[in-house]
């Protein structure tokens, strides 16, 4: 069970940067490679977001911080990180240094999760599809 588990890890690993080339997901920790460096939101901090230089042997704090909420989830789009906190949608111009407030409104239900399709950016929320043409700045129901 174990080395199924590991296998499947690993696939999911493999394949996510094989196919996107942008997004890892694995565990519960998302990560994002920008540039020569990969961001993530901290396993054990949900307020932080990480650093590493060398490909994820270590790892160096980012960002921690109470304003924007916990991180759940992160995505790079459109030369941003975009992220889903407990507050709303924020975002990164500067590899996630800061965070400036993108959209906060309930209208989509909470959002679980974001994906970056090459043309728009999809979200699931507990009400559905959603998907924005501009950087997380409105939403439409798919």
């Amino acid at each position: 069970m174990k080395t199924t588990k590991l296998i499947h890890t690993f696939c999911v690993l493999f394949l996510g940067l094989f196919l996107s080339g942008q997004t890892i997901q694995a565990q519960n920790t998302r990560m994002v490679q920008v540039a020569n460096v990969i961001v993530r939101i901290n396993p054990q901090k949900a307020n932080q977001i990480d650093y590493s230089t060398n490909g994820g042997r270590t790892w160096m704090s980012r960002y921690s911080g109470s304003s924007c909420g916990e991180f759940i989830d992160l995505v790079h789009y459109n030369n941003e990180l975009i992220a889903i906190t407990t507050k709303g949608i924020y975002y990164s111009t500067n590899s996630g240094r800061t965070w400036m407030s993108r959209y906060t409104g309930t209208s989509c239900g909470k959002f679980l999760s974001l994906m970056n399709n090459g043309k728009e950016l999809l979200a699931q929320t507990d009400k559905g599809l959603y998907y924005s043409t501009n950087s997380g700045r409105t939403w439409m129901r798919r």
